[in-house]
């Protein structure tokens, strides 16, 4: 570990990584020294966001899932389990955004897929590397949030309820490990970001006046560099 690479012999598997604040996440944590595992849907946006990563002198390795797939999480755990005797960094930053829509004309079929992608995936993520996050000498969880699911807003309900249900997952997981284990979770909100999601929510905002996925994914570097303890919530301005 040195000071230009606090993350050195660190491993970090990061969801969402093809795009976005996932795919800079990514980038920045191989460029700071971790070996990156990149999970996405699509194979060659993975294999663009990993060759950037190894021209840029960094380590990765892609391994293609769709997190909503029955035991799609628990294949990949043993795959990694396999390869690997810790994971050091969980960084869930996958997530589905239904339309935006009254609570009494959310689409059922969306809800349900945000609900899969954005809950139901996570709790499994998080039973599934909880032996491996455990074997390392400080595992770390962040996930990836939104202002609205601890503020609720009209239209925002579908994806509102899913993150609400996705910050009390990780921190009740965070708590009933606290005092067994070192692993240790930080929800984070990312705030206005560039981003794909961002640009179908606000359709007429000027992507000029938010801030790059770059701005996100420094900050969670820097914040597995500092550490943090259980419950550590925090928003990027």
């Amino acid at each position: 570990m040195t000071q230009d690479k606090p993350l050195s012999g660190k491993t970090a598997l990061i969801t969402g990584a093809s795009r976005g604040i996932g795919a800079a996440t990514a980038q920045a944590l191989a460029a700071a020294g971790a070996h990156v595992i990149l999970v996405a849907r699509k194979v060659k946006a993975l294999e663009a966001i990993e060759d950037a990563i190894h021209d840029a002198g960094g380590t990765s390795t892609i391994a293609p899932v769709d997190l909503t797939e029955p035991d799609a999480v628990t294949r990949l755990a043993g795959a990694i389990g396999g390869r690997w005797d810790a994971l050091d960094y969980l960084i869930i930053s996958a997530a589905y955004l239904p339309e935006l829509s009254p609570v009494t004309q959310i689409d059922p079929k969306l809800y349900n897929k945000a609900l899969v992608t954005n809950v139901v995936a996570t709790q499994a993520l998080l039973a599934s590397f909880d032996h491996l996050l455990k074997k390392s000498q400080a595992g770390r969880v962040i996930g990836l949030t939104s202002s609205v699911g601890a503020g609720p807003r009209p239209f925002w309900g579908a994806y509102g309820s899913t993150k609400a249900a996705f910050d009390n997952l990780l921190l009740s997981y965070g708590a009933e490990v606290e005092k067994l284990c070192n692993t240790r979770v930080a929800i984070l909100d990312p705030g206005a970001t560039r981003t794909e999601m961002r640009a179908r929510a606000y359709p007429g905002e000027n992507p000029e006046t938010v801030k790059e996925p770059t701005v996100v994914a420094d900050r969670i570097t820097a914040l597995l560099a500092e550490d943090f303890e259980t419950g550590h919530r925090e928003r990027v301005d």
